[in-house]
Parts: structure tokens; sequence; C-alpha cells
């Protein structure tokens, strides 16, 4: 009994440290193009020594995908891919035992939209975060454009 009381603090202790881990911060802006046309840009400050995963990933075998996801929005069309800029590394990775792309440091993903009229178009970002030696559980983060 007592190893079973034993695990299971230790078990509550870990998770609750890994809950307080938090080594991506994300920002996210609208920036006018032209008339009824923006990129929306989703910046992950990615600490020292952590990874998010790129969206085009070979395989759902490994890391969780970054994936941005919009509410269903009549006013609002995408124009072309999600871009991804940052210091990227690509190819086999031994924690996950495939090829991958990650990145590091600041990284932006940037979706351009063109817009019939002014409106508000949420969603959420999801993301798994690593570092050499873990990976912590996937994260949804909520947005919200107001697109004018």
């Amino acid at each position: 009994m007592k190893k079973i009381a034993f695990l299971a603090c230790a078990m509550a202790i870990t998770f609750a440290a890994s809950a307080q881990i938090n080594p991506v911060k994300w920002t996210y802006e609208a920036n006018k193009v032209a008339d009824g046309t923006y990129d929306l840009v989703f910046t992950a400050h990615i600490s020292d020594g952590w990874y998010v995963y790129s969206q085009y990933l070979e395989s759902d075998d490994g890391p969780v995908r970054t994936s941005i996801r919009y509410d269903e929005n009549a006013a609002v069309k995408m124009d072309g891919k999600n871009v991804e800029d940052g210091h990227k590394y690509e190819g086999y990775d031994d924690l996950f035992g495939m090829n991958i792309i990650k990145f590091s440091g600041i990284t932006t993903f940037t979706q351009r939209v063109k817009v019939t009229k002014a409106t508000t178009l949420a969603g959420n970002v999801e993301y798994m975060t690593c570092d050499s030696e873990r990976c912590l559980p996937p994260v949804e983060i909520p947005f919200s454009f107001d697109l004018k």
C-alpha cells in the first residue's frame, strides 16, 4: 500500500512540475498588405534547447505537428499555404526515429487571407514542444484577429 501511495505521489509531483514548464510563448498579429488582404502572423518565442515541429511533417507517427485551426467564417478565404520561417532543423531525429522538421528560437507561421468584409477570425494553434530528452503534452492556444 505504501508503494502505491509513493508512486501516486511521485506521478502527481512529476505532472505538476511539467505543467509549470512553458518553454514556448506565442504572439500573433494581423498585418494589412492590401485592401482586403492580411498576413496573419503567429510567432513562437521558443526557449533555448526546446523545439516546435513543422506543420509539414512526412508522417503522423512522430511528434505532434504544429497546426493552426480557424473557426468557420464565410468572409475569410485562405490565400495559399501557411509559410514557416525560423531557425530550422531538418533530418533524422533519434528521439522519434524518423525524419522531422523542427524550429528553435523565434519562429513564425504566416497565413495570407482575403476578407470580403470587416470580421473577426478566431481559432487555435496546437503544438508540441520537446527538448533533447523529453516532450511535453500538446497544447492549444486560442487566438482572435479583428480584420477591418
